[in-house]
Order: C-alpha cells, then sequence, then structure tokens
C-alpha cells in the first residue's frame, strides 16, 4: 500500500495539550515564582517610611505631597479601623534641631501706629482739601519689619453690650478728648474707666433724644433704613444708639486734633474705620447707604463745586435719606454759640439749598437743629431738569462703584434707567431682616457676568457649612464671646451673614482687584464694608478686631507682594487675645505658618470641613488660649 503524502498523515499528539499536564507544569511555575518572591524578601534590608506628612487619628495620609521641595511619602497602611474618630488637629514634621528666627517688637513708639495714617508722614502732603489726612502709605523700603506691641497695662477689652459703655483707659491711653470734650459728654474717664454717657456735640444731653428728633421725620423703625453712613463720626455715639433699631452705621473720621475718635468707637465694639472727603471717593460703592448722617462733622459741603456731597449722592441708595445738624442749619438760634457771621451763615444756608436742589434731592423736613433732604428714586425728572438748568452735569465715568484710589468729579452719577417714574432704579430692596437672605438686585438685574441667584443661594449653603464647622473648632465663636470681626475676602458676604446668631458686626472686604466686584452685593443684603488691598495696611488702628477671617487671601496676593506685610498687618489689628482662621491649599497653610511661627502665634492647621483627603486645609490661630 502506497504511503500517503505529508499533508495527509495523521498529526502527532502534543502532550501540552492534554488538560493533567497543562496544569501540573503551571504549579510547578507558580511555585517557583513563590519561592523566589520569598527568597528576595528575606534577603532584601527594608527602607523605613518617611515621616507622612499629616499624622492624625485618622491615620490617613495621602501620597507623594510635594512641599518646599521636600518629598513626604505615607507608610503601608494599617488595618481598616472602623471606630469613629474625631480629632482633627494636623501635625506637621519638625525638625528638631531648627532654631525658629523670631520676629521682634517694634519700639514703644510703634504702640498706636497706623501705616497710612502716620502723623509725621501726614507732614509731607500738603494740607489743602485735607489731602494730608488721605491714605499715605510706607513703600516696600519703608515698612517694619516688627510686632506692633500693646501698650502698658493693656487688659481684654469690655465684652458687650457692656463695652458700649465702657472701655479700659489703658487700651485708649488718650486723655484729649475728655479734656476738649468735657462739656459736651463725649467721653469721661472715670478712675481706670472711659465711660461714654451718649453725648455729642450736637447732642451735649444725649444722643437719644436727638434720635427721636430725627425718627420723626425719617422711618427708623420700618426697616426701611438698614444701613448708615456716619461722616465725622466722633465716638459713635450716633451709630450706637441706631443700633436699637437694628441699624448698622459705618462710622468714619480722620486722624485728627481729637487723636483716637475712631479708635474709642473700635473700643466700644461699633463699626468705624479712619477716612476723611479730599480728593479720592470714599472706598465704598455706589448706591450703598439707606441714610447718611453730619452731625457738625466741618466738612465745606458746598465747597468746590460741591464735590463732596456729590460723592454723599454717590453712595446714597435710590430713596435715601441725608440727615445734617449743626452749621448753617437753624442759624439763626446757634450763630452765637458757634462764633459765625449770620451773613456768612445765611449764604452758606442759600448755597447748600441750592446745591441740594441741583442734584434732584428733596427737603422734607428742618426741625430745629436738624434737616433732612431725600435723593430721588430715579433720575427720570432729574434728566430734564438738568436739561434745562444747564448747570450739574452727569457723570460720563462708566464706574460709579470704582473706590479704590479714585479721584471724585464734580458730576452726578446717573442711576439706573427705570420704566415708569415710580420705579426704583436698580431695583427695590426688602426690608430688614429680609434683605440679608433676599436676592439683591444687582444679582437679579445679571449686571455681573456669571453671578445668578443661584450662584448665591449655593455660596449661603457653603458658608453657613463652613461657619458650623468653625464653631467647633473655635470656642470663642462658637460661645459668641466675640464682636469685631473683619472678613478680608467677603464675596458676598456669606461668612457674615452664617454669623447672624451671634451679635456681631463683620467689616467685609472686598480687594479692589477681586475677579468680581461683589461689595455693591455686600451693601444690597444689609450689611457693610470696604475696598482694600491687601498689601498696604488698613486704615484702623492697632488693636481693633476679635477675629480675622482669611479665605484665600494669601494666594491672592502671593505673588504681588511679601505676605509677610500682609501677617504683619493681621497682627496689628488683632487684639492680643483676638483669633484667626485662615483657609488655603495645604501649601500656602504650610508657608504662612512657617511665618506665624516665627511671630509668635500658636498656629494648629486642621481639616476643613471638607474631610483630610481634600487639600484645603484650616490654619487656626487662637490666642485666647
Amino acid at each position: 500500500m502506497a504511503t500517503p503524502p505529508p499533508s495527509l498523515q495523521a498529526p502527532t499528539p502534543n502532550p501540552l495539550k492534554r488538560p493533567l499536564i497543562r496544569l501540573f507544569l503551571l504549579t510547578i511555575l507558580c511555585s517557583l515564582c513563590y519561592f523566589l518572591g520569598s527568597y528576595t524578601n528575606t534577603n532584601s534590608t527594608p527602607t523605613p517610611p518617611s515621616t507622612p506628612l499629616f499624622q492624625d487619628q485618622l491615620h490617613c495620609s495621602k501620597p507623594n505631597f510635594t512641599i518646599h521641595n521636600t518629598h513626604y511619602f505615607s507608610p503601608p497602611p494599617p488595618p481598616l479601623d472602623f471606630e469613629p474618630h474625631h480629632t482633627v488637629t494636623l501635625t506637621l514634621p519638625q525638625d528638631q534641631g531648627q532654631n525658629i528666627k523670631l520676629l521682634g517688637f517694634c519700639s514703644r513708639n510703634f504702640t498706636n501706629y497706623c501705616p497710612c495714617h502716620d502723623p509725621p508722614r501726614e507732614k509731607q502732603f500738603i494740607t489743602e482739601r485735607r489731602f494730608h489726612k488721605q491714605r499715605h502709605c510706607p513703600g516696600n523700603g519703608e515698612k517694619p519689619r516688627c510686632l506692633v506691641p500693646r501698650p502698658a497695662g493693656y487688659r481684654r477689652p469690655f465684652p458687650w453690650p457692656k463695652s458700649r459703655d465702657y472701655a479700659w483707659f489703658r487700651n485708649v491711653p488718650f486723655p484729649r478728648l475728655t479734656e476738649l470734650k468735657k462739656s459736651q459728654n463725649w467721653v469721661r474717664l472715670e478712675g481706670d474707666r472711659l465711660v461714654f454717657p451718649g453725648g455729642g456735640t450736637s447732642f451735649p444731653k444725649g444722643v437719644k433724644g436727638y434720635i427721636e428728633e430725627i425718627k420723626r421725620v425719617v422711618p427708623l423703625k420700618s426697616g426701611n433704613i438698614r444701613t448708615v453712613l456716619d461722616v465725622g463720626c466722633g465716638v459713635a455715639s450716633f451709630g450706637a444708639s441706631l443700633m436699637d433699631y437694628n441699624i448698622l452705621t459705618m462710622s468714619i473720621a480722620p486722624r485728627d486734633i481729637h487723636e483716637a475718635q475712631v479708635h474709642f468707637a473700635l473700643e466700644r465694639g461699633l463699626p468705624a474705620m479712619l477716612g476723611v472727603l479730599s480728593t479720592n471717593r470714599l472706598p465704598l460703592p455706589s448706591r450703598a447707604f439707606d441714610m447718611a448722617h453730619c452731625s457738625r462733622c466741618l466738612v465745606p459741603w458746598t465747597s468746590y463745586d460741591g464735590l463732596y456731597l456729590m460723592e454723599i449722592d454717590r453712595i446714597l441708595r435710590p430713596g435715601g435719606y441725608w440727615v445734617l445738624s449743626g452749621p448753617p442749619i437753624n442759624w439763626r438760634v446757634n450763630f452765637k454759640g458757634w462764633e459765625r457771621q449770620t451773613k456768612d451763615l445765611e449764604n452758606e444756608q442759600i448755597s447748600l439749598e441750592d446745591l441740594a436742589r441741583r442734584l434732584c434731592w428733596k427737603k422734607i423736613a428742618e426741625r430745629g437743629s436738624i434737616a433732612v433732604w431725600r435723593k430721588p428714586s430715579n433720575h427720570m425728572h432729574c434728566i430734564q431738569k438738568l436739561k434745562a438748568w444747564k448747570s450739574t452735569q452727569f457723570c460720563t465715568s462708566p464706574d460709579a462703584d470704582a473706590g479704590w484710589y479714585t479721584k471724585m468729579d464734580p458730576c452726578i452719577f446717573p442711576l439706573p434707567q427705570v420704566k415708569d417714574v415710580h420705579d426704583i432704579s436698580g431695583g427695590a430692596l426688602e426690608k430688614w431682616p429680609k434683605r440679608l437672605n433676599a436676592a439683591p438686585p444687582r444679582i437679579t438685574s445679571k449686571i455681573i457676568n456669571g453671578i445668578t441667584v443661584r450662584t448665591l443661594n449655593e455660596d449661603v449653603q457653603l458658608w453657613r457649612r463652613r461657619v458650623s464647622h468653625y464653631g467647633i473648632i473655635l470656642k470663642s465663636l462658637n460661645n459668641c464671646k466675640i464682636r469685631n470681626v473683619m472678613d478680608m475676602n467677603a464675596g458676598f458676604g456669606g461668612f457674615a451673614a452664617a454669623l447672624t446668631k451671634c451679635p456681631v458686626w463683620v467689616m467685609n472686604v472686598v480687594p479692589f482687584d477681586a475677579k468680581n466686584n461683589t461689595l455693591g452685593i455686600v451693601y444690597e443684603r444689609g450689611l457693610i464694608g470696604t475696598y482694600m488691598n491687601w498689601c498696604e495696611a488698613f486704615s484702623t488702628y492697632p488693636r481693633t478686631y476679635d477675629f480675622i477671617h482669611a479665605n484665600g487671601v494669601f494666594s491672592m496676593y502671593m505673588d504681588k507682594c511679601d505676605i509677610l506685610y500682609i501677617l504683619l498687618e493681621m497682627h496689628r489689628i488683632l487684639r492680643p487675645d483676638g483669633a484667626i482662621i485662615i483657609r488655603e491649599h495645604v501649601d500656602i497653610i504650610v508657608k504662612v505658618k512657617d511665618i506665624t511661627d516665627r511671630m509668635r502665634w500658636n498656629g494648629k492647621i486642621l481639616h476643613s470641613e471638607n474631610g483630610p483627603f481634600h487639600s484645603e486645609k484650616i490654619l487656626l490661630v487662637d490666642n485666647s488660649l
């Protein structure tokens, strides 16, 4: 029989295709790999794990953090622990051999140092239009790198509301006001205490009777009046009395011969800041205040083409009130006490009435020592009047809200357009306290791109969660033991709005170069604040705030100026037993803590409410401990 060709022959059996043989070979291969791995492990030297970046009772760390070019690797994970853990304190690795170079204290003549309102610096500038009283800040090479010391005998201020009536003299050791204003009851010195009886230049017998006189004309109890600007505030007794009506008053005054009137106000727990009407606008947005007030504040309202009253018009809300007492009001009765000529006072009154008319204000009352005007709710009629009078013109500058080193112009900022003569320009506001949580007209009108009612609502919920967390980590906040609060980057004022359960007031600061100018929104919510550049010093005295909140401030200024000076400024304005919360990315928090350690602050890095795996952390400084 012939042999078949190779293609037709039966295939040779392959032993590897048999299941038992394949299983046997796989078992041998796995055994070899196991013995080889065991041999390698027993003959190698293990590398000890480096110290984790964060150590806490959760035993959680995030691998490969890089900070200051130092790498930290987390150790092998421990067994899972399902027990509850509540400690949120973080501990950073410390170099035990490293000596921290502490910052020194400034000399004693810096105790009441106000960098941008320093009397020796003022002498370098002209006095015309009080230009020397404006902000004049030291340059980078002139800023002291030291800690402002407290005065000898400094004591913790009286708690609110007792602080409204009393202050320790050692805390604000300025006796001049007690002497110059002795007959007007601004302030008295009794032993080691300063007593504030509620007097003033225009109300030496007490501010309550003065307020009652205003209340006959202005609806103080209606809830329509919430924010007030007091120009030339004295010791802020006017603002203190308005708190009985749930009215929040921003009191301003320059540092002048009366020395520390703004310092007195802040020591009492009242909102105040250094400020003057000179050449620049006030650091405030337009349409901010329901009422503005001047009680013999010595502002030349009719000079310089009415520039200063036009600035009041800019910051007054449509339908807002302007209350004036002192010269030239009721000059026929008071000219002798003012030591002025009747003819001069009469001409001054005529000029004032004419200026108010050109602003389209309506005089609604003049009773006794008080005169009250009201700004129109829109400019429909005013436009026609100004065209006929050919006098005061509307401003052509597009940004009425600009208020940081912005020159004042002798013109009227036009109000937002309306469709009907009865409409309120820019939109009507709710009465207080509904105003706080209602959608502000600046948001509903969508004049700021990307900001909607939904954005605001999310912000409200966000800050409620955050402030609730703050109450856990900061005892003085949870117990409402603080009064003067500053938010260095306020946004919509959400942090301040979440603090309403406590009797606090918040200075809501909006950086002038923030992505969105939200200060107008802050005021429409019934809160107060100011513009600021944190590369400079704030317009206040040392030791005037109980609590400072800084959210994203250092990341904003990291490439603009040395953050050491921001922290030195925080040290200057914080009361010795005050507290600070700084929110930042962990990398920035570590850099900031390096400086606060040198400032003798006992800071702790904590998890935020987002938990241990989130990169945002909190640096807490609690000097009360």
